[in-house]
């Protein structure tokens, strides 16, 4: 839509005052719609590149190497022509101005000096569809159809760089493994430089690294542990970033019983020594349930030396379970161990996530108890929703491979609920399947052979989710309430059931299924430890517990699966496999959510209206998706709301998720640690995989309320 504008108007000013009541105590949605449209009134159509025709356009982006030839090689003119065209003919138009904003400012092509917009949202999701379609001209058209009308929107990397000549990859972040020896540990940071420099945030397991004065080469008290490690990743990630686009982000695991661990901890402390802190790199802490029986237990807790481990067991000591293990470990004389407080373990934890928000958590037994691959998952990514089997590598001397083994690549793309529920569901889970399939096989990362083997052999995607919190406002639904519950638990088995039908027909369709299927939980007889036998056993219910959410799959004319639903596609599996090693990971979702209109993943909203800082522009604001001045009632923050709901509502969701979801804790301003450990405590029987950051809600200096705020918590 196109309206003429006063060029005096000040769309930031307009935006400000969706935070202000207005003379009825109402909140003023109009005025950011407002601003969005002032905004690419005065800033964007001036500013933009216009041709008479496609071709032209086409012509001038390619030629001019903006665009990559060979993706728009895959099809004729013709088609490209009518393609566009239904792109332009959508219509569309930003829901907010911060949706806009982040749009123009961060994935729209833009000229190299800068000064003129070449794409708008149509053209960048017809670029994307078209890269993704890779010449299926039906796939492009199904994949342009579902992002522009908003049900699937790709992550950041897949819709940042698709289409452009000039880019990083379109995956979306990497786990690696580092073993104990100097080899590893030097491809290790290569690795995280050249993934970095490719755009994908990089996520590395230090647990196997021998601590702190462990003897090298048989010489005592030599190794420096872990901590210089860290010194020498953060480094490398803040060099390496993606064209100035994206900067380098990286995380590193480590297990709790590693003798490090409380030094590890230390570095994120805001007293810590220069030499030892640790400010941008992003902590983890993989923990075991004997770590919290221990603590119930108000016992010690042994930490063992991953050096003695792996001469005794044979294996790194990531891959030795703890809990399984940790009697005889004690028993054992040749293996050195020191021993701390478990309760002061899980104080400090409590403690260093009220300073900073870190260190993530990993439930090692609860993730691996759930794993349906054959192997063990050690570590998590940057958002700690990815949880995959890993392989280690051997190098030579030259730091070639002796064996090249398997590592993590996350090709992530999340799916609107409410406009995917508004869409039939089942046909918008498949597409986006299709489509984040399509960027694993489109993927080849040759600087970082583990990544690329794992990646060919398994095509592992993520279908994540966003704005649940929308919906259920939407629908007259409290967040965490019986019926919101219910609603979580069947639309995950909804799509839980779609994602694995999709993955059964492109195994069918290319003849094949991912490497080791036949030793994962998903090829195991019926009744004897197959992955589906949850669905098909009778011990639970496949129906709604509510009318309410009865009532509302019903309406929408989506049908939840039955028990021979599941039963027909066990066996379909069993027969012809799945393509995909693993196919759901539920991500925090930023970006994308402000510039599809959503809630984030599935937490409750933050705020009513969101406050962001943009860099050097300042604050701007934005409404949570569907809230009116009439339902106000039901966009409770998550601070209000408390974590028990958020926890009870990754519980329904879990069960039904292959990999992990991205799960922040929120606390009021009066929170202790103890508080904190009650909810990592409630977290790990709830049956929780990981949670992510710790967000303490800031209390308001005196005398900085502003009369008539919507949102003035600092």
């Amino acid at each position: 839509m196109t309206t003429t504008y006063d060029p005096s108007t000040d769309y930031h000013a307009l935006n400000a005052m969706l935070n202000l009541y207005d003379e009825h105590h109402r909140i003023q949605f109009d005025k950011d719609k407002e601003a969005e449209r002032a905004y690419v009134a005065s800033e964007i159509e001036p500013n933009t590149r216009r041709f008479a025709s496609t071709a032209e356009r086409l012509a001038y982006l390619i030629g001019n190497q903006y665009y990559e030839k060979r993706v728009f090689d895959q099809y004729t003119p013709e088609f490209l022509d009518s393609f566009y065209a239904r792109a332009a003919a959508s219509g569309y138009e930003f829901e907010t101005f911060l949706g806009a904003f982040k749009f123009f400012r961060s994935y729209a092509l833009k000229s190299f000096d800068g000064k003129q917009y070449l794409e708008d949202f149509p053209q960048r999701c017809a670029a994307v569809a078209l890269a993704l379609a890779a010449g299926d001209e039906q796939a492009a058209i199904a994949y342009l159809d579902e992002m522009i009308a908003g049900r699937f929107q790709p992550a950041t990397p897949t819709f940042l760089n698709l289409g452009k000549a000039q880019r990083g990859e379109a995956v979306s972040c990497f786990l690696v493994r580092i073993e104990d020896n100097m080899e590893s540990i030097s491809r290790g940071i290569n690795a995280a430089l050249q993934l970095s420099k490719r755009g994908g945030g990089v996520a590395l397991l230090l647990s196997n690294l021998r601590e702190l004065g462990a003897p090298i080469k048989h010489i005592e008290n030599q190794s420096s542990g872990v901590v210089p490690v860290m010194k020498l990743l953060e480094d490398s990630f803040s060099y390496a970033n993606q064209l100035g686009a994206r900067q380098g982000a990286g995380a590193v695991y480590l297990s709790a019983h590693h003798p490090d661990i409380m030094r590890f901890l230390d570095t994120k402390r805001e007293n810590a020594d220069e030499k030892i802190r640790i400010k941008s790199l992003a902590l983890g802490v993989v923990v075991p349930d004997i770590t919290f029986e221990l603590a119930k237990q108000k016992a010690q807790m042994a930490l063992f030396s991953p050096y003695d481990v792996e001469r005794v067991y044979g294996k790194p000591f990531a891959d030795v379970p703890i809990s399984e293990n940790y009697e005889k470990m004690v028993a054992d004389d040749r293996i050195r161990k020191t021993y701390i407080d478990a309760r002061k373990f899980f104080t400090t934890l409590a403690e260093l996530q009220f300073e900073s928000g870190y260190p993530y958590i990993v439930f090692e037994d609860t993730v691996n108890r759930a794993n349906p691959i054959d192997g063990r998952v050690t570590m998590s990514n940057l958002c700690s929703e990815i949880l995959q089997v890993q392989e280690p590598s051997a190098y030579n001397e030259d730091l070639t491979y002796a064996h090249v083994g398997r590592d993590i690549s996350c090709n992530l793309g999340s799916l609107n609920i409410a406009k995917a529920m508004d869409g039939g569901l089942g046909g918008t889970v498949e597409t986006a399947i299709r489509a984040l399939t399509s960027v694993a096989e489109q993927t080849s990362i040759a600087a970082v052979p583990s990544i690329r083997r794992a990646n060919e052999e398994g095509h592992a995607i993520g279908l994540g989710q966003m704005n649940l919190h929308g919906f259920l406002a939407r629908e007259g639904i409290q967040y965490g309430s019986d019926e919101a519950l219910d609603f979580t638990d069947m639309y995950f088995m909804t799509v839980a059931y779609h994602a694995y039908r999709a993955s059964h027909d492109l195994a069918v369709e290319r003849g094949r299924a991912f490497v080791g299927f036949e030793r994962s939980a998903y090829a195991k007889p019926a009744g004897q430890g197959n992955y589906f036998d949850k669905y098909t056993d009778g011990r639970r219910s496949l129906s709604p517990r509510t009318d309410r959410v009865r009532d509302l799959f019903a309406q929408y004319g989506i049908a939840i699966p039955t028990v021979d639903d599941w039963a027909a596609l066990r066996d379909a599996i069993l027969r012809d496999g799945i393509y995909n090693q693993n196919l759901q990971a539920v991500p925090p979702t930023g970006s994308i959510s402000y510039i599809n209109h959503s809630t984030s993943s599935i937490h409750p909203i933050a705020s009513k209206i969101e406050i962001r800082k943009e860099g050097k522009i300042g604050r701007m604001y934005y409404p949570a998706p569907y809230m009116t001045n009439e339902n106000l009632e039901y966009f409770k923050d998550a601070y209000e709301i408390g974590w028990k709901a958020i926890v009870d509502t990754y519980a329904e969701a879990t069960q039904h998720v292959d990999q992990g979801l991205s799960l922040t804790l929120f606390f009021p301003d009066t929170a202790t640690t103890r508080d904190v450990n009650k909810a990592q405590i409630y977290a790990w029987r709830k049956g929780i995989k990981t949670l992510y950051y710790i967000r303490i809600r800031q209390q308001a200096l005196e005398g900085t309320e502003v009369q008539g705020c919507v949102s003035c918590m600092l």
